[in-house]
């Protein structure tokens, strides 16, 4: 189903720093970065929120809000 996608998308988005920086130091490597077998319009769309989530500091609203005169 395409909302189960959507989701999947957004969940290894959001996940997907953690996981790069655990490979970069030789960790979890049983957790792929990016699920290829799931691929497709709507994990791709998912994915894409997921990693601009402003939960992990993605969001642009964050700098604007501290330059405050």
């Amino acid at each position: 189903m395409w909302w189960q996608d959507l989701l999947w998308g957004f969940w290894n988005g959001l996940t997907a720093w953690i996981v790069l920086i655990a490979h970069v130091f030789g960790f979890w490597n049983e957790f792929p970065f990016y699920n290829s077998a799931r691929a497709g319009n709507w994990y791709d769309f998912g994915y894409l929120l997921g990693m601009g989530s402003p939960v992990l500091g993605g969001g642009l609203g964050a700098r604007g809000r501290s330059r405050r005169r």
